[in-house]
């Protein structure tokens, strides 16, 4: 039996202090993204296009459309974002730098609220990091950077017959370490970039090409308060190359990329607001 004030798990009330907290969080972003040059989009809740964006489909809540057409909640906004302003708003603007103030819907119930920033046509993804730290700053709060490639994990299977990518997917070290690789166990704790060239010096070239790029992200963005992390594996479909968390103990505060959207090469950031205002509630 639903009582009268239930409300369905994963969903989200804010009122009072909460929704304040809420509100200070989306003002102070927006204002450092307009700041920025970024210009605010609100997209539909609704997408033919959430199967470009989120790896496990059981997470994307489906409906039919008039016609009969299959379509879902918005369970992710970036691919969204570019696709509208490519393909629908394209002879209107040529505006690259766009934000958005929105949730998005998981399934069975989850909702989370969101800022984003995407900045297209970009490809240093610093443009981008500095802007999050920037807001973080801003809000009080001093999170882990946490920087990673998802082409490390990609050139490693290509490498090792032995890998797979659900390996990195599950963080399988004990298998990584099994492969009695000196260069490979160096990577697997490398954590901090001035222990960087020390791996460099050893890997790969392939390797050793994209831990230049994770070097140069972290002396291009400037905060001290970050770590790498190259054997971590994304599970979002679009990224290609770097990209980063923002977390705090257990909570994830933000996550961006660089992506490719058909031929388009572009670099954006999230910020989780709910997990947010958690924080600062306390």
């Amino acid at each position: 039996m639903i009582l009268e004030h239930e409300i369905p798990s994963g969903s989200k009330l804010y009122f009072g202090n909460s929704a304040k907290i809420k509100r200070k969080i989306e003002a102070i972003a927006s204002t450092v993204l307009d700041e920025k040059g970024f210009e605010e989009i609100v997209t539909p809740i609704f997408s033919y296009h959430q199967h470009l964006s989120i790896a496990d489909e059981k997470q994307i809540i489906r409906v039919n459309d008039a016609r009969n057409n299959s379509l879902s909640l918005r369970a992710d906004s970036t691919i969204d974002v570019v696709r509208i302003i490519e393909k629908r708003l394209g002879s209107n603007t040529t505006h690259k730098k766009w934000f958005y103030i929105q949730p998005v819907f998981r399934f069975p119930t989850e909702e989370q609220y969101q800022v984003g920033a995407e900045f297209m046509g970009e490809r240093k993804l610093s443009s981008v990091t500095k802007i999050a730290v920037e807001i973080f700053d801003k809000l009080g709060v001093k999170p882990l950077m946490q920087i990673s490639n998802i082409k490390i994990p990609e050139l490693l299977v290509e490498m090792f017959e032995d890998l797979s990518i659900e390996d990195f997917k599950h963080v399988n070290i004990e298998k990584f370490l099994n492969l009695k690789v000196d260069w490979l166990e160096k990577l697997v704790y490398l954590q901090h970039v001035e222990s960087i060239d020390a791996v460099m010096e050893i890997a790969p070239k392939a390797i050793r090409e994209e831990l230049q790029k994770m070097k140069d992200l972290c002396n291009e963005t400037k905060y001290e308060n970050t770590v790498l992390a190259p054997m971590y594996y994304a599970k979002m479909l679009y990224y290609d190359e770097l990209f980063f968390r923002v977390i705090d103990k257990n909570e994830v505060y933000a996550r961006g990329g660089r992506y490719k959207n058909e031929d388009l090469t572009s670099v954006g950031f999230a910020i989780y607001t709910d997990a947010l205002c958690d924080t600062l509630s306390r």
